[in-house]
């Protein structure tokens, strides 16, 4: 995948307010419930959020685990709890692991519950803030966790507004909030994994360039995935934009002339990617940060 000259920045002034407003929300909660994307792990953690969070204790959920790969999911898992870090698996369209939320919550406020306790405040609740990107499952999640609709989400990154306690239970309460990035990506590959997962809008990105260097990184990551869904050979030198219009191609995705309809192909590639249609991808393995 080259990504030279691929440059992706997205920072609207509304994740500025927000930012501020967490900053303020934080002095509410007793424990920050971090989600991840299981398929880009370390692009889909905002920086910010260590700022933010101060020294709360942090419970990380590693999400849309269903369409990452298992194995690598697993060492991210690793990887984190090595850090300090309490860990949960799971996927919040399905309900998988969502269950054991509430008691790993409990588990890892266990020293502050106990505290509680001995200055006779048994039965205080947890109360925990939910931070994530845009579009990583934070509203889908509250919504699992505390069955019902409580929290509103849509398929476009920033949805949520406002403040929202939700109540799981007596024991933990829950503050859901907007989706922010950070200003500047340091890596250029941040701002392509980010686009790739649909974290940033659609609109400020270029589809066809987007869908070919998806392709080049499937290609050598995944290369059966490409070759089972759209039958193409991968010839070791192909550029993304020759694998996609072989894809469109066997797709008959042809306009006048017999050209090979490219915006329609990448569509089809990045909403196939997005869904896990494609297939259970990671795109960032721990194996590149070592």
């Amino acid at each position: 995948m080259d990504e030279g000259g691929f440059q992706v920045q997205w920072y609207p002034g509304h994740m500025t307010r927000t930012r501020r407003q967490m900053e303020q929300d934080i002095k509410l909660v007793d424990l920050v419930v971090e989600l991840l994307d299981s398929r880009i792990p370390l692009a889909s953690r905002n920086p910010d959020i260590d700022a933010i969070a101060r020294n709360k204790p942090r419970l990380v959920l590693l999400n849309r685990a269903d369409q990452a790969d298992p194995a690598q999911t697993g060492r991210w898992a690793a990887w984190l709890r090595e850090r300090g870090h309490a860990v949960l698996e799971t996927d919040c369209k399905t309900g998988k692991g969502v269950s054991r939320f509430p008691a790993a919550a409990r588990e890892s406020m266990a020293d502050a519950i106990a505290r509680w306790k001995q200055k006779g405040q048994a039965g205080r609740p947890v109360r925990a803030m939910v931070v994530g990107i845009p579009n990583v499952g934070k509203s889908t999640f509250i919504n699992q966790v505390a069955r019902r609709k409580s929290a509103r989400a849509g398929d476009r990154p920033g949805v949520t507004r406002g403040k929202q306690w939700v109540t799981v239970d007596q024991s933990l309460q829950l503050l859901d909030t907007p989706g922010i990035l950070w200003p500047k990506f340091e890596d250029p590959r941040t701002g392509l994994y980010l686009a790739f997962t649909g974290a940033i809008r659609g609109e400020v990105m270029d589809r066809e360039s987007l869908a070919c260097q998806l392709m080049e990184l499937l290609a050598e990551r995944y290369p059966e995935a490409l070759t089972g869904r759209y039958g193409i050979e991968l010839p070791p030198d192909a550029r993304g934009w020759q694998l996609l219009e072989a894809a469109g191609r066997r797709r008959g995705f042809l306009i006048s002339g017999g050209e090979v309809d490219l915006e329609r192909t990448a569509r089809l590639l990045l909403d196939e990617f997005r869904t896990g249609k494609l297939g259970r991808f990671t795109l960032q393995t721990v194996e590149d940060i070592i």
